[in-house]
């Protein structure tokens, strides 16, 4: 997992784009993304799994009059390339016309090397080897299966990754950059018979150096897993929830994919007509920050090769933007805001890079301090939303709240309301991490249907 230098993918795509050319294109892009991966798997101090994995791959899409392709390979040879490039121009003039696809009007000229320094994504130290992630995963284990109640492990891993992306248009665009990513995770069960629950604690940084330690993980897991024991189902009813931050960058999911361009244009969102109107309370900001040092989704440019900027999503509790890459844009009569994701294998399409929820200024003891019954929510399962009607409906298990304090624990539970209520209704904690490519505080939301026994 030695760390190579990006830039030496560069040549390989423009021989691509040539390639494109020299088969009729009138324009195209490439990307190449590489990988190396090394994880360790172990259960009850034996390592089930050792895995090292390397990918490489590159995709290719071509416009030719007026008509777009996209193809993809693993093999970079000179002769798969021209095949390659060869299929793509074959493929698009049998497509029907798409008058809204085409390369972005203003990628960058050059990345700023300034920039992706600053970005700081790529840890310089030596990667771990797989004996070190195995003990890594062996003492996350042990920590959890010494806390007294602790009776199983569902198993421990341990995981290091090295990624490079390189991208190159004819209109001119040409950058690279790479990544590393690290990550533990342990889950155990407490109990037994009939009254076993599980749990878990996971963690991932893009530094070694900022992981939690595997002691403090593993007795995280075990102190959750025995806090779930004995749960019981709450009256059928309405009253406040609470997301652990745990859980509530579910809810920033949800709202990244109603406010997609590509759902939007479809008019499958129910905020399709919502821009520039209130969602949130005063004071709620959700940002898609690109330029996050060590962040999970942090990028100096885009899938096309735009500028990777901030873009206060929701401002003030206002919905400002879409998100978009050129094709939704283009769609909406709109300009890109950057927002454009990619793998080798697929077109760009509209996502996010770093959408995190601003924190509040309420301690999540505070958020809760005037409930007199609520739910803590600790953990979702299922996913019934509706994106067109906005109806959610999720199982769920977690704690009672009772007088502003977390009290016993229940499952089989069932969440039910409307995502437009429920973001209009919320309240921010001040909790929030930056561990996750979305990323919130815990939330709270004044009233929905929970269904129990």
């Amino acid at each position: 997992m030695t760390p190579s230098d990006p830039s030496s993918l560069q040549p390989l795509l423009e021989q691509a784009l040539q390639l494109a050319r020299q088969q009729g294109a009138d324009q195209a892009d490439a990307v190449v993304t590489r990988s190396r991966d090394h994880s360790a798997l172990v259960r009850e101090g034996r390592p089930e799994e050792r895995e090292h994995a390397e990918n490489v791959g590159l995709g290719l899409r071509v416009f030719r009059n007026g008509r777009m392709a996209c193809v993809s390979s693993t093999d970079l040879s000179r002769n798969a390339l021209e095949q390659l490039a060869e299929r793509a121009c074959a493929m698009a003039d049998a497509v029907p016309p798409s008058p809204f696809d085409g390369l972005a009007e203003h990628p960058l000229a050059q990345p700023d090397r300034q920039l992706i320094e600053q970005l700081d994504l790529v840890d310089p130290s030596a990667p771990p080897s797989m004996e070190q992630l195995i003990e890594t995963a062996c003492a996350m284990e042990e920590a959890a299966l010494g806390c007294k109640g602790i009776t199983n492990s569902s198993g421990a891993s341990a995981s290091a990754q090295y990624q490079e992306i390189a991208l190159a248009t004819t209109g001119g665009f040409s950058g690279a950059y790479a990544r590393t990513r690290f990550g533990r995770g342990v889950s155990v069960v407490a109990g037994t018979g009939n009254a076993m629950e599980r749990d878990y604690a996971t963690h991932s940084t893009t530094h070694q150096a900022d992981l939690r330690s595997a002691a403090e993980l593993g007795t995280e897991a075990a102190e959750r897993a025995l806090a779930r024991l004995n749960p019981t189902r709450p009256t059928t009813g309405t009253m406040p929830v609470i997301f652990d931050r745990r859980v509530s960058n579910s809810l920033l999911g949800h709202l990244a994919s109603a406010i997609n361009g590509a759902t939007i244009a479809r008019g499958a969102s129910f905020l399709r007509d919502r821009r520039g109107q209130r969602l949130f309370r005063k004071g709620i900001r959700i940002t898609d920050s690109p330029r996050l040092a060590r962040g999970p989704g942090s990028r100096p440019f885009d899938g096309e090769g735009c500028a990777a900027t901030e873009l206060a999503v929701i401002d003030d509790g206002v919905l400002e933007h879409w998100l978009l890459d050129s094709r939704t844009a283009r769609q909406l009569g709109l300009t890109s805001n950057g927002r454009a994701v990619r793998s080798s294998s697929a077109p760009p399409r509209p996502g996010t890079s770093n959408f995190i929820m601003q924190p509040g200024t309420l301690t999540p003891q505070a958020l809760r301090a005037d409930i007199s019954e609520g739910l803590l929510v600790t953990e979702l399962m299922g996913n019934a939303i509706n994106l067109l009607t906005g109806d959610y409906s999720r199982g769920a298990a977690g704690f009672m709240i009772r007088n502003g304090q977390i009290a016993e624990p229940v499952s089989g539970v069932t969440l039910a309301g409307d995502l437009a209520a429920m973001f209009a209704s919320l309240t921010a904690a001040d909790d929030l991490t930056y561990d996750r490519a979305h990323a919130a505080p815990s939330v709270r939301i004044d009233s929905m249907t929970i269904a129990g026994t």
